[in-house]
């Protein structure tokens, strides 16, 4: 893996879209750097009596294209480097689906799973009264990421109504559906992904019964999982943070779903229904058609790329594939629909609760959906096209399209030739 920061791994990227079009100096410059990042100290009473803290960031990348808008996550091993590069990829995919906000990221150096609900949400309470300043409707808009869920969203939305004495829902997206959520945000995220799949299916020359391996079995896992399994794919093989279950006749997604739901791992299964154990980090190389990531940042590297078999990755995961791995899967012709826009169904559904929350009228889920899958096949059918038409990957492609974006957006304020001539 490289000896670089994530960040600087992220930046490869907006290198190499830069290449394939004619763009101002002045855009680049502005996109190497997040406009903002906040740290700060959580300090929360633990259910013990005593007291502790807990490091947060806030980064706000970049909002040339309106406010800045991305996920908190509470992971132990979370940085600045990583909310930062979250907060780029953010910035990017908010671009690639058209959507009028920029990038933006949070997180919590801490393990939820060590701490009790009470201290949870007095945590979530916390982060809220630290970034207050920072956040708005019209500046910067969280929602749910890693170990975090629309309970957690709604003590948040909750505390700042609190904060600043009225109700303000577009505040922060991915909230209860009887908080000013909005009806299909569950799935949004594998979703997206399976209606670009679908989308692209016949000039991807996927067949009709595909052989489907999951790595991360959470909320986009599980979802990914049912609505691929619902059109008669086969789930062969999934993992989570504790192993991996495979079974050559297909899992049964249903058993999984149910474990998990009652606080147990995928690994639980063993032993029923025709599961085999599976160690974790093997998940990447059995033999399948498509792999979809749905973990955390660089779960496919140089040391594993070279084992994988599918033909096709679903980055449904933020950075699971690291440039040193794509080298290798491009070798391989390993196709890969990148995170900007694979897993952009998230943010896309969170826009719509924002809509919805800022006009006080809500939609349907049918028509949640429809929006959704209009979008993602336009977006994905762009970019396949611009892959194809300039001969690079379809992640060099995404980038290239959302690049184009925020270019014509920045030299809208005037570039460095309009100031000389």
């Amino acid at each position: 893996m490289s000896e670089d920061s994530l960040l600087d791994d992220a930046l490869v990227r907006l290198d190499e879209a830069a290449a394939h079009l004619s763009i101002d100096p002045d855009v680049i410059e502005k996109l190497k750097f997040a406009r903002e990042t906040t740290k700060v100290r959580l300090m929360i009473r633990m259910d013990d009596g005593s007291r502790k803290s807990f490091l947060a960031w806030r980064c706000r990348y970049d909002d040339t294209r309106g406010p800045t808008k991305g996920g908190i996550r509470f992971h132990p091993d979370a940085t600045a480097d990583e909310v930062e590069t979250l907060a780029f990829w953010m910035t990017f995919k908010c671009a690639v689906m058209n959507l009028p906000y920029g990038g933006g990221k949070g997180a919590v150096q801490v393990d939820p799973r060590q701490l009790s609900k009470a201290e949870i949400e007095r945590l979530s309470r916390a982060y809220i009264q630290a970034f207050a300043r920072i956040l708005g409707p019209d500046r910067d808009i969280p929602a749910p990421d890693v170990y975090t869920n629309s309970m957690i969203m709604g003590w948040m939305a909750d505390e700042y109504a609190q904060i600043v004495g009225q109700a303000e829902p577009a505040v922060i997206t991915g909230k209860p559906i009887s908080l000013g959520g909005s009806l299909g945000r569950g799935d949004a995220t594998a979703r997206g992904g399976y209606y670009l799949v679908r989308h692209l299916s016949a000039d991807l020359g996927l067949g009709e019964n595909l052989r489907v391996a999951v790595q991360g079995f959470g909320n986009a896992g599980q979802h990914i999982a049912r609505l691929l399994a619902a059109d008669g794919h086969k789930i062969v093989a999934v993992s989570d943070s504790e192993g991996g279950v495979y079974s050559e006749a297909g899992l049964h997604v249903d058993m999984l779903v149910n474990a998990k739901a009652n606080g147990h791992s995928v690994v639980s299964t063993v032993g029923q229904g025709g599961h085999e154990a599976l160690k974790g980090e093997a998940l990447v190389g059995v033999e399948c058609d498509l792999l979809v990531p749905s973990a955390l940042e660089n779960m496919i590297h140089e040391k594993n790329a070279g084992t994988i078999k599918a033909r096709l990755i679903l980055e449904l995961a933020n950075g699971p594939v690291t440039p040193e791995a794509d080298a290798i899967l491009a070798r391989k012709n390993v196709i890969v629909l990148p995170d900007i826009l694979a897993n952009a169904g998230g943010v896309t559904v969170s826009y719509f609760e924002w809509v919805q929350n800022k006009q006080g009228f809500y939609w349907t889920e049918r028509d949640i959906h429809d929006r959704l899958r209009e979008i993602m096949e336009r977006e994905g059918r762009a970019i396949w096209n611009i892959a194809k038409d300039k001969g690079v990957s379809v992640r060099t492609a995404a980038y290239v399209h959302a690049l184009d974006r925020l270019a014509e957006a920045i030299e809208a304020h005037g570039t460095q030739s309009f100031f000389t001539s």
